[in-house]
């Protein structure tokens, strides 16, 4: 006795064909399902998908006169899961896949994808080009410490500065500006190019562009809160900037961006924060700090990962920073104005004894990231005398 379902009056294109399809999916092929319908035009609809899906159609009318399709399911009746193949694996607990198909396209990891589906041509689907075993860890992290710059920060916080030391943020501000900018587009560049297979990854730097974009915005209504135009932009700083840009892949540019670049930053926003002449400039600094420090963290993991599946390209990574150390030999690095805007801001005052304070703290700065750097260079599995040394080439642009 086949299975038999009724329609009712319920029209094919009305949402009977889900019935159909549902009752078809529990038979095994060549096995019988009858239908029985009173809605008009039912059994011509009925036969014209069954010629579309490959199944064999014949009609029956019982004692009382009534119609009955009898469909029996044809081969064809997997449609779309004959020839289809999973995406990587079905759950968060297991691994990623090594290399993620262009033809898994844009499907979720683990759903299983049509044969047939169109290829997707992404730069970065082999995993050790792009992954970091703590980047789903980092990107609950981001997404929970995201925070409106209209609401975090006290836009109207009393405060009078001397024009020489509000000038001085300004500076700095212009600068942090640019710096930020690239933070922003060196990532985004890299962002349609990553398989959504590795999608914890993908999230995670959409989230850090979102970070730098709002970095950008306060920096800028900071600079502008007292009614001063933007400062100086260098072209030694614009050059150190433009070298990340010609970084020739994922890894080297989370590299010198990330783990050299942000990892110094977070050092001169924790200055700020320190030396900040006023609550604005002070909260901005810190929040940023705090997104950072985020950035720091998976451009460490990834390329931990990285080195750990790939041992030799440390190599590649060594050669980067004497590259462009090499292409920024004929700059002037870091602009005096910036430098003397940070010697200011620790100063506080234009005397012989503050500006000695103020360029103490700002020589301990620069000791500071170089001992940052030269200790994220050792986890990276870098030599003592080696980290020191490729420490010692970084930009004196900071970034």
């Amino acid at each position: 006795m086949p299975a038999t379902i009724d329609i009712e009056s319920l029209a094919l294109d009305q949402g009977a064909l889900l019935l159909v399809r549902r009752a078809l999916a529990t038979l095994a092929d060549g096995d019988e399902l009858r239908v029985r319908g009173r809605a008009d035009a039912w059994d011509l609809h009925l036969a014209a998908w069954c010629r579309q899906q490959g199944h064999a159609l014949r009609f029956e009318t019982d004692a009382q006169g009534c119609l009955h399709g009898i469909l029996t399911r044809g081969p064809s009746a997997a449609g779309r899961w004959r020839g289809a193949q999973r995406a990587g694996p079905t759950t968060d607990d297991e691994t990623t896949a090594p290399e993620a198909r262009a033809d898994w396209g844009l499907a979720a990891r683990g759903a299983t994808v049509e044969a047939g589906s169109p290829a997707f041509a992404f730069g970065l689907r082999q995993r050790h080009e792009l992954w970091a075993a703590t980047a789903g860890e980092l990107y609950a992290q981001a997404a929970a410490a995201q925070w409106d710059p209209a609401t975090a920060i006290d836009w109207t916080a009393p405060f009078e500065l001397a024009p020489e030391i509000e000038a001085a943020v300004v500076q700095v501000m212009t600068y942090l500006v640019e710096n930020e900018n690239a933070a922003l587009l060196v990532p985004a560049r890299h962002l349609g190019q990553i398989h959504p297979h590795y999608r914890e990854v993908l999230q995670l730097l959409a989230l850090q562009c979102a970070d730098e974009a709002r970095h950008v915005e306060v920096f800028t209504r900071r600079a502008a809160l007292r009614g001063l135009p933007p400062a100086l932009s260098t072209a030694g700083g614009q050059a150190s900037l433009r070298t990340l840009f010609d970084a020739p892949d994922f890894s080297t540019a989370t590299f010198l961006l990330s783990v050299l670049g942000e990892g110094s930053f977070v050092n001169l926003l924790n200055f700020l924060h320190e030396h900040g002449p006023d609550p604005v400039t002070r909260q901005v600094a810190r929040l940023a700090a705090r997104d950072e420090g985020r950035h720091v963290a998976f451009g460490m993991a990834h390329l931990e990962y990285r080195l750990a599946v790939e041992p030799d390209y440390q190599v590649r990574l060594r050669n980067a920073i004497e590259q462009r150390f090499d292409a920024l030999a004929n700059t002037a690095g870091l602009n005096e104005e910036v430098f003397d805007a940070l010697v200011l801001l620790a100063a506080g005052a234009l005397t012989p004894d503050a500006v000695a304070r103020g360029h103490a703290a700002v020589q301990q700065l620069k000791r500071e990231m170089a001992a940052g750097r030269r200790a994220r260079l050792s986890r990276l599995g870098f030599e003592r005398a080696e980290a020191e040394r490729l420490a010692d080439l970084h930009t004196r642009n900071f970034m």
